[in-house]
């Protein structure tokens, strides 16, 4: 009974305003969520590239499930203090981090089913390991905790709407990191793990089954790069270098996969992150700039796929033969892209209206 009563206490909201934490605790946070997002990538290189794993305990899952339990215990660390502080309930909880605090329980509960999936079912090795429904219940709750620090910053008084690259590193790297899990779910759709050689045998032919492959991966993998950039861009000025520290943070997963066997290919993803953020300094798009947003969305991804396309095409030594094909892929990815901007921001924000959106949990 005493432990009910005290289970009750803690939970029932002490009525405060809800805290923040310092940029440096994002920080944190952002960091272990870099040890849990490489433990998931090293599990993923050992799935993609070894050819038995007959158990579930393996030093590839201790890298992944001591990185969830690093960024967890850091987060109930600080509700923690908290908590100690005589605050109990929401109040408790810092802004930002409840949703990743809820998911930790989620994430605990998925990873056991996970392990009871292994020891009945055994261990996938193929794409049936992007459908199992422990996975996606892993993945699910993974994106909530790792990232804590964009909802932190979402609404952070001190971080204004032209944030220093600095002040937004945190959110930047928990938002990679999240796109990185939705590239990882996609893989038989993700150009990314492309090789050089095969982008060009893939467009050389309108008859191999390649064509199709590849024109869709390109369509989705486009689409899971860009939307994080459209999304922050309708928050928030974003600095240069932004989409470059997403763009290296998205090729660690597929390159973790092809153990970096096409590394020229994700090269290009990191400097077409850097012509992007040239782009931005450019046109200066925004929730208010509504024209140099769509600009920008259909123009970054026309250059993302024109770069994938020329690079391939130089270390393979040849233009792929359909010209129709590459000349054209480019133009379908910038029209998805200026789409997108139109669905992130079909109308303009005045300024001075705000755009940060409701209060993140």
């Amino acid at each position: 009974m005493a432990v009910d009563a005290e289970v009750r206490r803690l939970l029932a909201d002490s009525g405060q305003a809800r805290t923040r934490v310092s940029p440096r605790t994002d920080l944190v946070t952002a960091l272990l969520g870099v040890w849990f997002g490489v433990g998931l990538m090293i599990d993923a290189w050992a799935h993609s590239n070894l050819a038995e794993l007959e158990t579930f305990f393996t030093p590839w899952h201790a890298a992944f499930y001591s990185g969830f339990a690093a960024v967890s215990g850091w987060i109930i660390w600080q509700v923690h203090r908290n908590v100690r502080a005589g605050r109990s309930g929401l109040a408790a909880v810092p802004d930002g981090y409840l949703a990743g605090l809820l998911a930790i329980p989620g994430f605990a509960a998925f990873g056991f089913a996970d392990l009871t999936w292994h020891t009945f079912l055994g261990i996938e090795q193929t794409i049936d390991i992007l459908f199992s429904p422990s996975h996606l219940g892993l993945i699910v709750t993974m994106m909530l905790i790792i990232t804590s620090p964009l909802r932190s910053a979402w609404n952070a008084p001190d971080i204004g709407d032209r944030p220093r690259l600095s002040r937004l590193l945190p959110a930047l790297v928990g938002l990679g990191f999240g796109a990185a899990l939705v590239s990882l779910f996609v893989s038989y759709g993700n150009a990314m793990q492309w090789g050089a050689e095969s982008v060009v045998r893939a467009f050389s032919s309108v008859d191999d089954g390649g064509v199709d492959q590849l024109a869709a991966s390109m369509i989705v993998t486009n689409v899971v790069l860009l939307a994080p950039v459209l999304f922050l861009q309708r928050r928030w000025r974003l600095p240069f270098g932004s989409v470059t520290v997403l763009s290296a943070v998205g090729v660690l997963m597929p390159g973790a996969q092809t153990s970096f066997g096409n590394m020229p290919i994700l090269l290009t993803f990191v400097a077409a992150g850097l012509v992007s953020d040239l782009l931005i300094r450019w046109l200066r798009p925004s929730r208010e700039r509504r024209a140099a947003y769509w600009a920008f969305a259909g123009l970054s991804a026309f250059v993302t796929w024109s770069l994938y396309i020329a690079v391939a095409s130089l270390v393979a030594g040849r233009l792929p033969a359909v010209p129709e094909l590459w000349t054209g892929a480019p133009i379908v990815a910038g029209l998805v892209g200026l789409a997108l901007g139109a669905l992130f921001l079909p109308n303009a924000t005045p300024a001075g209206a705000g755009g940060s959106g409701v209060r993140q949990a």
